[in-house]
């Protein structure tokens, strides 16, 4: 049995980029880009979950594997959840590739996929790489904090995710790459959303905050997520 599963989830709903997911760089759907550094990874088993026809389309036409899920969720997390079920996927490990990131290096995915299976005992895992100063004061760029120094801890436990610096010490900027065992996942779904997740916007504190540790490793990468008509214009001067 493989031990893990990429599911990448995506819609066409995204409020500041419509239809964000197949817009076209280099000829090529964003989305597509992002399956295919995901199957150039060590993980064999590959899906979108996405809740549109034309995103399925998009990955079955290029020879790709894609389920319909409901237009409900509000978190990548819950989509990925219910792909799982609809696949019947009975792998131990869940990695969550955001449908945003075309350029998301497939040695940061097994970064984390190693790490998981090195350590069973951890439940959730996330990158995080270097961030600059244009970046620490941008509310839009999410920051992963840490007790000690990451780059020489390679991965430890998350203190906390936030979108402003105050007065921690060591602070990351986070990239929205997950690993999860599958049984934590089915937990997720269940937790009441908290008052953090709903004030930053960021659905990771639901674990943090019913105390699920996420542990964070460091990369060099930082692949540019896409959110707006400038990012993609810079990814298509990157690819």
């Amino acid at each position: 049995m493989n031990k893990t599963a990429i599911i990448i989830p995506s819609h066409l709903a995204a409020k500041r980029l419509p239809n964000k997911p197949l817009l076209k760089i280099h000829g090529k759907a964003m989305i597509s880009h992002v399956w295919e550094r995901s199957k150039a990874s060590n993980v064999t088993d590959v899906f979108v979950a996405t809740a549109d026809t034309e995103i399925l389309n998009e990955i079955k036409n290029n020879g790709g594997n894609a389920i319909l899920t409901g237009k409900q969720h509000t978190t990548g997390s819950d989509r990925i959840h219910e792909a799982i079920d609809k696949l019947q996927l009975d792998h131990d490990i869940i990695i969550n590739v955001q449908g945003d990131m075309p350029m998301i290096n497939p040695e940061t995915i097994n970064l984390i996929n190693n790490f998981m299976i090195a350590n069973p005992n951890v439940n959730i895992s996330t990158v995080a790489s270097e961030i600059s100063k244009d970046e620490t004061e941008d509310k839009n760029v999410v920051k992963a904090v840490t007790e000690h120094d990451l780059k020489k801890n390679k991965f430890q436990k998350a203190l906390n995710f936030v979108r402003e610096i105050s007065n921690e010490k060591f602070y990351y900027h986070h990239i929205g790459l997950y690993a999860y065992r599958k049984n934590v996942l089915n937990k997720f779904v269940n937790m009441q959303k908290t008052e953090n997740e709903i004030n930053r916007s960021l659905e990771q504190m639901r674990f943090l905050d019913h105390n699920i540790d996420i542990f964070v490793g460091y990369t060099h990468d930082n692949p540019l997520s896409v959110d707006t008509k400038e990012d993609l214009e810079k990814i298509r001067k990157f690819i």
